[in-house]
């Protein structure tokens, strides 16, 4: 009964956002609506998962108006070749090959940076197998919302990231699937991963923090969008039946990174109810009564602080370690 279940909701939920999360509710939202490049010169951002999709055309985005773009990535390759495709802009693209799933790696990363004008948060995976990273933390959880998190209070602590700055967080549809839990955002192993419910977890997650960020008085501004169903890579490899089904309708990865650029053009001011930014428009962060009453931010934030006390100490051990047997 439990996977009738599950399959029922699933259909019910691709019915209901079938149109408007498609390429067809980007044109109709955004019929009238001026179209890119926005003017971004003097602006430094950062966009993490830079090299693919929806980031990948996000960085060409704000190249094509004028920004100063560090282009956060793992895979070097992909990083040569966003560079061949941004020619005409590369004396302003900086390629940043780093492990984004490494609290370690973004933490030293955000040391080294100068202020940033907006910091995307793009990159994101919907892994089926459970896995960790070398640090111990469950790899989807780590790629998703830890490390993210660990790069953003990097930012904010060396002041990199201050009141002037904008950051986006990458959110999706997926969000209104599910209430946070905050014990279900690590799966602690195979036997409870479901990749599908953690990365819901995640995005409901992202929406949380981007409310936290915004009631720090020191922070920077802070808004949360999804792009909509674009047709990606992660798409293809993690949702293969889904795209199959509705490759037709899905979005280009420039019609997912449109709302990004928008936001960081024109800045709205957050909202008090929060909200998920979609099309340029505002939408509720709710679409299902079933979402709400989850964990509260402050919880979320505990949460995320702790674990990274865990990573540290680890990383404190095996330090120790390596030297009393070097």
């Amino acid at each position: 009964m439990a996977p009738m279940l599950k399959s029922l909701a699933a259909l019910a939920f691709y019915a209901r956002f079938a149109v408007p999360f498609s390429t067809i509710g980007h044109r109709r939202r955004l019929a009238d609506a001026p179209a890119p490049p926005f003017d971004f010169r003097g602006q430094r951002w950062w966009v993490t998962g830079a090299t693919g999709g929806i980031g990948r055309a996000i960085a060409l985005g704000a190249l094509a108006g004028g920004a100063e773009v560090w282009a956060l990535a793992r895979d070097n390759a992909k990083l040569v070749a966003l560079r061949t495709a941004a020619r005409a802009h590369a004396p302003r693209l900086h390629a940043v090959q780093t492990d984004l799933a490494s609290v370690a790696a973004v933490r030293a990363v955000a040391r080294h940076s100068s202020r940033i004008d907006v910091l995307v948060h793009n990159v994101g995976v919907m892994l089926h197998q459970h896995g960790r990273t070398a640090e111990g933390v469950e790899t989807s959880f780590a790629t998703n919302l830890l490390a993210p998190f660990a790069m953003t209070e990097g930012l904010r602590v060396s002041g990199a990231l201050d009141a002037r700055s904008l950051v986006i967080s990458m959110s999706s549809g997926g969000a209104y699937g599910a209430k946070l839990d905050v014990d279900a955002l690590e799966p602690r192993d195979a036997a409870t991963h479901d990749g599908f419910m953690a990365y819901a977890q995640h995005k409901r997650a992202q929406i949380e923090l981007t409310r936290w960020w915004n009631a720090q008085a020191d922070g920077p501004r802070a808004l949360a969008m999804h792009p909509g169903w674009v047709d990606t890579e992660g798409v293809r490899s993690s949702l293969p039946g889904f795209r199959r089904a509705l490759q037709s309708v899905l979005r280009t990865p420039a019609q997912g990174a449109d709302t990004a650029l928008w936001l960081a053009a024109t800045r709205p001011a957050p909202h008090a109810d929060g909200g998920l930014w979609l099309d340029r428009h505002r939408d509720p962060e709710h679409a299902f009564a079933l979402t709400r009453g989850g964990a509260s931010a402050e919880a979320l934030v505990e949460f995320l602080r702790r674990r990274l006390v865990a990573v540290d100490a680890a990383h404190a051990t095996r330090a120790a370690y390596a030297n009393a047997n070097a």
